[in-house]
């Protein structure tokens, strides 16, 4: 079985880019547009991985990766944040409350694909090598 990754994302280009990135690396990829989402898809079944945007409605992906480290079921479930968000003070927020990687937008598809195996090793050989391109920030 592949792993699972979910991503956590409230822009629809980063989350369409992702999907297809990931699914070509050899991933399930599921998806959660908010915070409550990204709540609910991990207690309804828990992915091997989370790809959390910081900036997102309801809950923001600080708070969701706070109240995941919180609960012995997730405490060692993978959480990269994913974010615009690049200052230092961001990053050690986000270290500090239990994130496992801190990668900030815009990122290279290559550094994310793999940052993603580090942490849960290849799974399939893609057919196609990961463009050397970039994805954005929010404007």
């Amino acid at each position: 079985m592949k792993p699972t990754i979910l991503v956590a994302d409230d822009e629809p280009s980063i989350v369409l880019s992702l999907q297809v990135l990931l699914q070509k690396a050899g991933y399930d990829v599921r998806v959660a547009r908010n915070g409550e989402e990204a709540m609910q898809a991990v207690e309804a079944a828990a992915p091997d991985l989370i790809l959390l945007d910081a900036m997102m409605p309801k809950r923001d992906g600080f708070d969701v990766c706070q109240s995941l480290r919180a609960s012995p079921a997730h405490k060692d479930l993978p959480i990269i944040m994913l974010t615009a968000k690049s200052r230092d003070v961001e990053r050690q927020k986000g270290m500090a409350l239990g994130a496992t990687d801190y990668i900030t937008k815009p990122f290279s598809t290559r550094d994310l694909v793999a940052t993603v195996r580090k942490y849960l090793g290849p799974h399939e050989p893609a057919q196609e090598q990961a463009q050397p391109h970039t994805l954005g920030a929010h404007p």
